[in-house]
């Protein structure tokens, strides 16, 4: 039976992981690799994209991923990897953007600095990369581009995360323009809106010792109508039903992953 990725090249942007927990752009990257893909690694530290090319090569599938350090907000860099890419592989079938940034402020608090930063990492991160990448989707005949947004940017959330919510807003909408634009080139750009997840970022978005951020670990868990927070694999799960050719005929979609907690 043949791996649902089999010798597509996938360039994963904010794949980095550290520690012995996974990011949701990790388990994105390692899923892709055992599903036969060449995987990019791409974060702003190389170090951490080197940790998730390790992760995979330990699993036995050495030869199937590389490492880049690039900043989302940086076009020139991100342009020079999408090129280095297409010179060694000679296409990119697959974009997935996992790179975003929370920072505190509710309307009457959020400082400028803080609104375009945010705005620059979540939104134009996102632009910057497709726009990169779709022309030569163009040429080769199609390719499939998966956004990471949350259900912050369809709702009211408890933290109060403005710009977050509002970048992911635009991302939403953003990925539903690059669909239809380019739905005639074969080109499919999708967006998943998760939950709670159960990541290091989560855990360290909570000021504290290990106890307090063990009971505000509990009290996201007690917020789900599963009872639990999902995890960077089930994100990951989604990301794969988009990045495969199972998914040909879907495009312009926001994919909920929450276990119902926007419902």
């Amino acid at each position: 039976m043949s791996r649902r990725l089999e010798g597509k090249v996938a360039l994963v942007v904010g794949a980095g992981s550290s520690g012995s927990d996974i990011s949701n752009g990790a388990a994105c990257a390692l899923l892709f690799a055992r599903e036969g893909a060449h995987v990019i690694c791409v974060d702003r530290s190389l170090a951490a994209a080197q940790d998730t090319l390790a992760r995979i090569e330990g699993e036995g599938l050495h030869g199937c991923a590389s490492a880049f350090e690039a900043d989302v907000r940086d076009a020139a860099r991100i342009q020079a990897v999408v090129d280095a890419v297409v010179v060694q592989h000679g296409r990119i079938n697959v974009l997935h953007h996992n790179v975003g940034v929370e920072e505190f402020g509710e309307l009457v608090h959020v400082s400028e600095e803080s609104w375009d930063r945010v705005h620059a990492i979540n939104l134009k991160g996102p632009m910057l990369t497709a726009r990169a990448v779709v022309p030569h989707m163009m040429a080769q005949g199609g390719g499939s581009i998966i956004n990471i947004s949350s259900i912050a940017s369809r709702k009211w959330s408890p933290m109060q995360f403005l710009s977050y919510s509002t970048s992911k807003a635009a991302l939403n909408h953003m990925t539903r323009v690059v669909a239809r634009q380019y739905a005639a080139h074969q080109v499919r750009c999708n967006v998943i809106l998760p939950g709670l997840i159960d990541t290091p970022h989560a855990a360290n978005l909570t000021a504290g010792d290990e106890a307090a951020k063990q009971q505000a670990r509990d009290a996201r868990h007690a917020r789900c109508p599963m009872g639990h927070q999902g995890t960077p694999w089930d994100v990951a799960w989604a990301a794969l039903f988009l990045a495969s050719d199972e998914s040909r005929y879907v495009t312009g979609i926001e994919l909920v992953v929450d276990g119902g907690l926007s419902l």
